[in-house]
């Protein structure tokens, strides 16, 4: 069957190392690490005390009006603030986002944290005699596609995908499915996440997930592959792609960034929150996406990888691309980007898949930092402290969610 080609045509993103796409890239190419103390709350209680913020957010600098910004959560804000910058980017008009071929597909996986907090504070607080009725429409994770497409004029379809770290790679691959089968010609496509707050920092803390080992040195916390890492930091953001079909793009001469040519996904069918040992099931998503997109591993020549900080996803996922990859595992460029953003949950694959295509086109392998001790059981090349020049004309990028949830894409450079 004829697959229709979807091509990337703007970019948004709202990071903790740039509320913007230039500002971000800039960022990564200096390394930087957007991982401080916490002062989004008060953090002196908690055996975590530090987190990739997104420092002075003025929804008003991002075309939000306030008004409108005080009734959506924090993860709301940065998804629209992310699709505000896309849009210009892609130049598309209000008369494009309003057709019926025009949807939105974003991934979430905690929803609104901070409007939870706030509420529950408040109904304890009243003796549990009052819920502002604006608590449940903003927390809740569909809101944030919900308030972009009534932002946006977008009544195609506004979907919101819930597959935890994998939301974000998840709806970018589900907005490929909605191009290629005919029903959208454009479709706004990312994730966002907003959870540090003191019950989402302190719960995730009680799994041990977090690592509390660096609250005296932020930038050093989040270490991707390397033997020091004790579990991940918390980050905040959004990414929004916009994908469309090829005709559509060059009917209107967009410019186009590079090629999506493949998604896939599986599920390990294991555990809530670990990830299966051997990597064989969570390889099954990238070679899913591989064959999507009909290209061969020795093909790929940068892999974006989840590598949270935590021990089991780093070795689990050095062990999944050597099952996925095979031998050219060993040839080809890997590093996580986590070392600078922290893991921004719902956002990682989207803004992960952003600087994926940034990557590509400026030719240049962004560093894993922080690797100055590389783990024993991680021994490929996920370019350490440093990034690196080098051409690429093919990435991967996977994203590896609690509760067994694998997404991967893949994109080229586009060539007519």
């Amino acid at each position: 069957m004829h697959k229709r080609r979807v091509v990337i045509t703007g970019m948004g993103a709202v990071s903790p190392i740039g509320k913007c796409v230039p500002e971000m890239w800039k960022s990564v190419q200096e390394g930087k690490c957007g991982i401080d103390k916490i002062t989004l709350f008060d953090a002196s209680t908690s055996s975590v005390q530090i987190a990739a913020e997104i420092k002075d957010f003025k929804p008003e600098e991002h075309g939000i009006d306030p008004k409108e910004a005080r009734r959506m959560a924090r993860f709301t804000q940065f998804l629209l603030a992310a699709a505000n910058e896309a849009i210009a980017d892609a130049r598309l008009s209000r008369e494009d986002l309003g057709q019926e071929t025009t949807g939105i597909v974003t991934g979430n996986g905690l929803g609104g944290m901070d409007v939870m907090d706030s509420s529950f504070s408040k109904f304890e607080e009243s003796g549990k005699k009052r819920v502002s009725p604006l608590a449940m429409p903003m927390l809740i994770p569909n809101e944030g596609a919900a308030n972009v497409s009534i932002q946006l004029g977008i009544q195609g379809c506004a979907w919101t995908i819930c597959t935890a770290c994998a939301s974000g790679t998840d709806a970018i691959g589900n907005a490929l499915d909605l191009i290629r089968s005919g029903r959208l010609d454009i479709c706004l496509a990312g994730g966002s996440e907003s959870a540090i707050t003191e019950f989402s920092i302190k719960s995730f803390a009680a799994m041990h997930a977090l690592t509390a080992n660096f609250n005296d040195c932020p930038q050093k916390a989040s270490r991707p592959f390397d033997k020091d890492r004790s579990g991940f930091v918390m980050g905040e953001g959004g990414g929004i792609l916009v994908l469309e079909s090829l005709e559509h793009a060059l009917a209107r001469k967009a410019k186009i960034y590079g090629e999506l040519a493949g998604y896939g996904a599986s599920a390990d069918a294991f555990h809530i929150t670990s990830p299966r040992d051997g990597g064989e099931i969570c390889a099954k998503a990238v070679k899913n996406a591989l064959k999507d997109a009909e290209t061969l591993p020795t093909e790929v020549d940068y892999y974006n990888a989840h590598g949270t900080s935590t021990h089991l996803n780093d070795s689990i996922e050095t062990q999944m691309l050597k099952v996925a990859f095979g031998e050219h595992a060993y040839k080809m460029k890997i590093s996580s980007t986590k070392g600078m953003t922290g893991h921004c949950v719902g956002a990682a694959g989207a803004i992960e898949a952003i600087i994926s295509v940034l990557a590509m086109n400026n030719s240049y392998f962004p560093p894993t930092i922080n690797l100055d001790n590389p783990d024993v059981d991680c021994d490929l090349d996920y370019v350490p402290k440093i990034g690196v020049e080098g051409n690429i004309n093919c990435v991967a990028s996977a994203s590896l969610g609690f509760g067994g949830h694998n997404g991967a894409v893949i994109i080229k450079k586009f060539k007519e």
